[in-house]
Formats: structure tokens, C-alpha cells, sequence
């Protein structure tokens, strides 16, 4: 963790009486989730005295939070073999991610990424982000392919997050899930949060993030079903969550529900999940563009066994 750095504030008489996890929230800007963790580890104080959440603000009352200051991670450039670059021009590289590689480099990561692998060929990347996150507009989980852009220019990282965010951006993906669901075509809409029991994961949880999946078979076998999956929003393992709860974990995927021992039988060391298509407005054109990104070996080797047994 970085070295905490203490904000404080005097309680003004439009929060008096508010519990405090919903004061410190609105003074400080952060989630109502991170000030509940900073509660939990007495980071949060009245009057210099740590404070349940439950505890009742009064006006003029000192709040104190002490915010841990994110640790700098290093980008080392590295190339990365079997990175693909699909597109470029001045203002944005889109990357066609093999699994096995990270967005960026994060704490505890130590495999490689696609900043250090653009770092290493010589691109030059949009300053925008944190050091180690520079251009990067979206992101793609470790074990899953497949497409994602990085933005060069400063306008194009700017209009790229404004994108992302008002959910104008095209993404869709293709995914093997056991079983056959039921309907063959639907909207998954569950918030997603954090995993209550376990840091590394997420989960549907009452007071999440607003999250929708919108899903369409493609083609049924014996035990699994190959879906097209379209993101209305973006939420860390979205689709592998959501495909969880209506009880059809992606294949290969132990981590949310997956059979391990039917990915043993095809050959999966990782989720089968591809990000095959990508589509949105060019930051300077205006001018919609689309990218598509075939099966990488393991997956399309997957389907031709699941198909052959079939």
C-alpha cells in the first residue's frame, strides 16, 4: 500500500445528522464502498476518534480521512510475442490481445502487459491516466482475447473515456458456457461489486455497480453453448459474473463456477472468452470504424473438439 494521506473537513450544517459513511462519501468524493473499507480499518475519525459507519455526523463535528496513495507502478518496455497490431494512425492503436497478458502493469502482476509491449515497439502513447495506465481507455482480463484500443493523442484519449462511458462504444464478444440457457436470448441485469468473501472477485451483490449483458445463442452442442455477448456496460469480469449467476459459467473458467475437468478435456487453460468485434467513432473523424479479431488457437481448438464430440 502507498502512505496515507489525511484530508479533512468540517461537517457543514446540510449534512448534520447523516450517517457518517454517507458524509464522508459526499465530502470526499470517494465511493460509498471505499469510505466503508477506511471505516473498517479506523481510517476514518470524528474528532480525531475513530467511527463506526453507523455514527451520526453532527455539524461542525472534524472529519478526518486518511486516503492511501496508490504505489507507483513502472512500466519497463518489453515486447510481447503474439501481440497483433490491427490498426493505426496518429491518434489510436487497437491491439489484438493473446490471452496470458495484462492492459497495463499492476501491483502483484508480473507477467507481461500491452503498454510495456507498445512502450518496447515504439509507440507514442497518450500521457493521460496514471503512469502505468497511460491511453488505456478499456481493459481486458488477463485470461481473455481479443480486441481493445489504445488511445495516442490527447483528444483521442479524451473522447475515447467520453465514449466508453456514455456506453457509445460497439463490444462484442463470443464465449462457450456450459449447459444450454434458458431463454436462448436475454438481458442479464445484476449489480456487480466486489466479492464479500474474497478480493479477487467479483460478484452479484446488492448496492454493485449497474450492470447489463445482453446475450444470443449462436450454437448449442451436447453440454455447452456458444453465445454472442454484447456489453452495455464495463464492469471487471462482467460477462464471467453475470454468466455465473444464470448458472452457465464460461467454460474454463474455474474461478466463477467452470468445470475443471471439462476444460481439461479441451485443452483450456483459461476462460473461453474472445473479444471479436469492436466499434465506435473515430476521436477525430467522427467517422465509425470496426475492427474484428478471429479465435485464437486453444479456443478455436476447443470448438473443433466440442463440436466433434457433438
Amino acid at each position: 500500500m502507498g502512505r496515507p494521506v489525511a484530508s479533512v473537513w468540517l461537517v457543514p450544517d446540510g449534512l448534520d445528522g447523516e450517517r457518517v459513511d454517507a458524509a464522508a462519501a459526499r465530502m470526499s468524493g470517494l465511493s460509498r464502498s471505499r469510505i466503508e473499507d477506511l471505516l473498517s480499518r479506523g481510517l476514518v475519525q470524528i474528532n480525531s476518534t475513530p467511527v463506526a459507519k453507523s455514527h451520526r455526523v453532527v455539524a461542525g463535528d472534524l472529519l478526518e480521512v486518511e486516503i492511501e496513495t496508490a504505489p507507483v507502478v513502472s512500466v519497463t518496455p518489453r515486447e510481447v510475442a503474439g501481440i497483433g497490431i490491427v490498426y493505426d494512425d496518429p491518434d489510436i492503436v487497437v491491439v489484438d490481445k493473446p490471452p496470458g497478458v495484462a492492459a497495463h502493469p499492476s501491483l502483484g502482476w508480473e507477467g507481461p502487459s500491452v503498454v510495456e509491449h507498445l512502450a518496447a515497439a515504439g509507440f507514442r502513447i497518450s500521457t493521460s491516466g496514471a503512469a502505468e495506465r497511460q491511453g488505456i481507455v478499456q481493459r481486458l482480463d488477463v485470461g481473455t482475447s481479443g480486441l481493445m484500443v489504445v488511445a495516442k493523442s490527447e483528444p483521442a484519449y479524451t473522447a475515447l473515456k467520453r465514449a466508453f462511458r456514455s456506453r457509445t462504444v460497439e463490444k462484442v464478444y463470443h464465449t462457450l458456457v456450459q449447459g444450454l440457457p434458458d431463454p436462448l436470448e436475454g438481458t442479464i441485469d445484476a449489480p456487480i461489486g466486489r466479492h464479500p468473501g474474497a478480493d479477487y472477485k467479483m460478484a452479484v451483490i446488492d448496492g454493485g455497480r449497474h450492470s447489463v449483458t445482453h446475450y444470443r445463442m449462436l450454437e448449442a452442442f451436447r453440454a455447452v453453448t456458444l453465445l454472442e455477448v454484447h456489453l452495455e456496460t464495463g464492469r471487471t469480469h462482467q460477462i464471467r459474473v453475470h454468466m455465473q449467476a444464470i448458472h452457465h459459467p464460461c467454460v474454463g473458467d474455474p474461478t466463477y463456477g467452470g468445470d475443471p475437468v471439462l476444460a481439461a478435456r479441451l485443452g483450456l487453460s483459461r476462460q473461453w472468452l474472445h473479444a471479436v468485434e469492436l466499434a465506435f467513432n473515430h476521436p477525430r473523424s467522427g467517422e465509425l470504424v470496426r475492427f474484428t479479431s478471429p479465435y485464437t488457437t486453444d479456443l478455436a481448438q476447443a470448438l473443433v473438439t466440442v463440436r466433434r464430440d457433438s
